[in-house]
This record gives C-alpha cells, structure tokens and sequence, in this order.
C-alpha cells in the first residue's frame, strides 16, 4: 500500500509488520470491496505520552476525495489506546500538498490550532538528501 502512495517513504515490509504488530492498536487498515484502501500507522511517543503521532498515512488512489484519512485517524482517537491523547502530531516534507490539506482540515473540523515548526532538516540531519520534515502539532483535541 505504502509504495503504491508516493511520495510516502517506503520502509521494510518487515518495519511495516512490525508497525502493525507491536502498535496494532494504533495502526488501521480500511478496506473496499476485498481490497486494502486506506492504512494509517501511528503510536503514542513515550517521551509525550500525552500525544498521539502518525507516522504514515496511505489512501489508494481510487479511495480518494472520501476523507478516508480522516475517518481513519478519527476512529484510532476513539480507540481506548489513545485515551488521553491531547494533541496530533506528525511531520510532512514542505511538498507534500495532500498531508498538509489533510491535517488542517482536521484542525479547523476540530477547531484546534495547528503549529508547525522544523523536525529534521534537509541539510543538518539528512545531510542535504531528503526535504525537511515538519512537525505539524494540532491541539488541544476535542473530548
């Protein structure tokens, strides 16, 4: 799913089993019709327990223009794993249009503000080979 979804990074199939495995409660997978169309990863950092980050977020291209990736983020908040979570957080690469549409829209749908602020930098971290990831923090989140 995730290499079908660029410009996701493609990880392992083995990182990916293990994503799904070790945080299956904080993982999702949507299907249509038998077939996969939507998965989002994610986990509760235990430096921030108090948030709630997504690491990858795949809709299959004839799933799009359904808030799929909405829905899905908004069912794994409902999940008694995330009880608790205050904030969203994620970091998206300045390019990737569609991620940031989708986190501000979950932002003014939940009427949250959302910052944004450098992660990882293009030249400081990823020694000039991959765009600066930011982080985008929305919250605080509805009850």
């Amino acid at each position: 799913m995730i290499a079908r979804c660029p410009p996701l990074d493609a990880n392992s199939a083995y990182c990916n089993l293990l994503q799904c495995t070790h945080f299956a409660e904080s993982c999702v997978v949507a299907e249509h019709r038998g077939e996969v169309a939507g998965w989002v990863s994610g986990y509760r950092p235990p430096s921030e327990p108090e948030s709630f980050f997504v690491w990858q977020v795949a809709v299959s291209p004839a799933a799009r223009g359904h808030r799929l990736a909405g829905r899905m983020i908004e069912a794994l908040l409902e999940r008694p794993a995330a009880a608790g979570v205050t904030h969203l957080i994620t970091t998206v690469t300045d390019d990737n249009h569609a991620s940031w549409a989708l986190f501000e829209g979950l932002a003014r749908r939940w009427n949250a503000s959302l910052t944004k602020s450098a992660l990882f930098e293009r030249d400081t971290h990823f020694a000039g080979a991959h765009a600066t990831e930011w982080q985008a923090r929305i919250g605080p989140l509805p009850r």
